[in-house]
């Protein structure tokens, strides 16, 4: 069996945590995988800071048994230094799985070569993926994109280059480096590459999976071995509760109780506290809070939104959620 899908316990739909920087730290990966993701993915480590030994960068080495099957993401543009870096990750953390990362579009990492910016350089790209799979023992998958930009969708060629150097499964978000995040996914290109009858490695698929319904059609109409969430967790983790019933009974999950939901998030904020400090903690979380469709909908919310994402106090926090959540039973009465 193939190492990638041996570590999905089987799951006849495997739904996996994206890897996310700033989000998905040991306690959002924790909390996702309660939920019911199959595989989590840590936040990336950048290879040059790993070998300079950088606190913050070795800290994302920390993973768990709780966690586990999970998989550690590196980036970086000079072959020898991932390969030093791939080797420091198999001897201090050993995932389940070493993930090389030639997907992230943001300036600082694509503009200076590595991530999606290695869509530009093919063969460098090559070069450190074989010797990535040659310097490990740990299955090695990638991660990238279509291509550089609409003129440029290279992604069914690229993954057949990329299963030559020996990578265990390949992980294909649907839009090129240039669009960013914007627009929307096309997976047309992702099901081509698993329809392809020369791959034989796994295939996941990633890209606005934001529903259990997006997920069950990624799964039947273009046939991928596994299906990756991202920005569709963030403030919202119980999403792969909601996918994973989805999948496995056909019927949606009955509706989760407004405060079920913010209780989830009230643990999301003191888990995130307790890794950084009050001041710190409620920083790194307003991503979340910001994102959660839990507040949508309900009226004349701005006032309240602007005053939650200002606070730097756990009690003031949670005093607005309670506030919020009377106003909430309120209006269901």
């Amino acid at each position: 069996m193939n190492p990638y899908i041996q570590k999905l316990n089987k799951s006849k739909y495997p739904v996996v945590l994206a890897p996310m920087e700033d989000v998905t730290d040991p306690a959002f990966r924790l909390m996702c995988k309660k939920f019911g993701a199959d595989m989590v993915y840590t936040e990336f480590v950048s290879s040059d800071a790993l070998i300079r030994a950088v606190n913050k960068t070795r800290a994302k080495l920390t993973i768990s048994e709780e966690e586990r099957p999970v998989a550690i993401q590196i980036y970086g543009k000079e072959t020898d230094a991932m390969v030093e870096a791939a080797r420091i990750v198999e001897e201090e953390a050993n995932p389940d799985i070493l993930d090389i990362n030639f997907g992230c579009p943001v300036k600082k990492v694509a503009g200076k070569g590595a991530g999606a910016g290695m869509l530009r350089n093919i063969p460098k790209m090559l070069e450190i993926t074989r010797a990535v799979v040659d310097a490990v023992k740990l299955p090695v998958t990638v991660k990238t994109r279509l291509g550089w930009d609409c003129d440029n969708k290279i992604i069914v060629e690229l993954a057949e280059q990329l299963q030559d150097c020996g990578i265990a499964a390949l992980a294909i978000h649907g839009r090129t480096r240039s669009q960013m995040y914007t627009g929307e996914a096309d997976w047309t290109l992702i099901g081509e590459v698993k329809n392809n009858p020369r791959m034989h490695i796994p295939i996941i698929g990633n890209g606005d999976v934001t529903s259990p319904q997006r997920a069950k059609e990624c799964f039947d109409r273009y046939g991928v071995d596994a299906i990756m969430v991202g920005r569709g967790s963030i403030g919202r983790p119980w999403i792969f509760k909601e996918i994973k019933h989805f999948l496995e009974t056909g019927e949606e999950l009955p509706p989760l109780p407004f405060e079920w939901k913010l209780n989830v998030l009230r643990e999301e904020v003191l888990n995130s506290v307790e890794r950084l400090d009050e001041r710190r903690g409620i920083i790194h979380i307003r991503r979340h809070l910001a994102a959660t469709p839990l507040f949508k909908g309900i009226p004349d919310f701005r006032p309240t939104r602007i005053a939650m994402l200002r606070t730097e106090s756990v009690e003031e926090l949670f005093q607005i959620f309670d506030r919020i959540l009377v106003a909430q039973s309120q209006s269901e009465n």
